[in-house]
């Protein structure tokens, strides 16, 4: 059969535009297929070239912000006329779109731990919510999350995806920087890296950190108390907060650093940033937490983001080894292919078939 026509429906928040678009966006922009159209509102600049996008016009109702989002996305199938809606990370939107377009197929791809999104919180809602849409997950540990409580729900795993043939080129000679690049949130290890940093960078001339991110995405994120007082950290520390920057510039940065550090308290559903530290053959230095060690497997070190000596000590490691961050940027490398677009890509594009095919037929996905 040909490639299904696929409607791909962005979270209400995500953008689908340089210097607005968020890692689901960036996603999509790098998995669409020519047959596919994006969904999301309007960006404030240009949407991404090469995709085909359709702005969502909110329909006014006396209803919530989400039902007319919801709305507005109706009257693109109605236009579109696909033989699949995918719904990214928004089970309430996925729940109404299926309410609202029943002959057609719904997959619900969910990049965060459903147990703390509306509609999917209880066991419950999720045995519904598998029950009624095709449920799709990024990693393993999403998948655990979904099926905890006894939750017998069908849910297939589709790893997120980097394209490798659009990293910025390999440098002959790696610059001695220390990189964290994510937000600036204690979620995200920030502190625990400036800690670290602050342990290790003094015993080692002519090696600096820096940090890359706010606590938000984009240029207008604002100042918070957390980031105000990590700067001062930093100054002592001799770390240098550069602020948000594009993604494009992030993966230059990790391009040029010999270290990547994905120091995550919080349980990352996946592990992007350390999927493209790898993908840029960096050595990398992750925390154990939640879908990070499906991503980095034996191809990085692992560290505990709350106990600064043991991530300083594995900093210490690479530091003071250009042969052990040399193989560790190699087997990163390797493993990053696992991910590789072309590779992901083909295995989406076999699932849509399969999930088109199975829904009117096999009765596996029951509204």
């Amino acid at each position: 059969m040909s490639a299904p026509r696929v409607l791909t429906v962005l979270p209400p928040r995500e953008r689908f535009a340089s210097g607005e678009a968020g890692a689901i966006a960036l996603l999509v922009r790098r998995m669409a297929e020519s047959t596919e159209t994006v969904a999301g509102l309007a960006p404030a600049g240009q949407p991404f070239a090469g995709v085909r996008f359709a702005p969502v016009v909110p329909v006014f109702r006396p209803f919530s912000r989400i039902q007319r989002y919801v709305a507005g996305v109706v009257r693109l199938v109605r236009s579109v006329r696909p033989d699949l809606i995918e719904v990214h990370n928004r089970p309430d939107v996925a729940l109404a779109l299926r309410k609202a377009c029943p002959g057609l197929p719904v997959s619900l791809v969910l990049h965060n731990d459903p147990c703390g999104m509306r509609r999917a919180r209880t066991a419950a809602e999720r045995e519904h919510l598998g029950q009624a849409v095709a449920v799709v997950v990024v990693s393993e540990w999403v998948r655990g999350r979904f099926i905890s409580q006894g939750v017998t729900s069908c849910v297939r795993v589709l790893p997120n995806s980097l394209d490798l043939s659009k990293l910025p080129p390999t440098v002959p000679q790696r610059d001695p920087v220390v990189l964290f690049a994510g937000r600036i949130v204690a979620d995200k290890g920030a502190d625990a890296f400036v800690a670290a940093c602050a342990r290790v960078l003094p015993r080692h001339a002519g090696w600096r950190a820096d940090m890359i991110g706010a606590d938000r995405f984009g240029a207008d994120s604002p100042e918070t108390p957390f980031l105000t007082a990590l700067r001062a950290q930093a100054q002592q520390a001799g770390v240098e907060l550069l602020g948000y920057q594009p993604h494009e510039a992030v993966m230059q940065a990790m391009s040029r650093a010999a270290i990547v550090v994905v120091p995550s308290r919080w349980p990352e559903p996946f592990g992007m940033a350390a999927l493209e530290a790898m993908g840029c053959g960096a050595a990398v230095v992750a925390s154990h937490r939640g879908g990070l060690p499906d991503v980095v497997g034996e191809a990085g070190l692992y560290a505990d983001p709350d106990d600064p000596d043991t991530l300083a000590a594995a900093l210490e490691q690479l530091i003071v080894s250009p042969a052990l961050r040399a193989e560790a940027g190699q087997a990163g490398r390797a493993r990053a292919r696992l991910f590789d677009a072309a590779v992901m890509r083909e295995k989406r594009r076999l699932l849509h078939e399969d999930l088109v095919r199975e829904w009117r037929w096999k009765g596996v996905f029951r509204a």
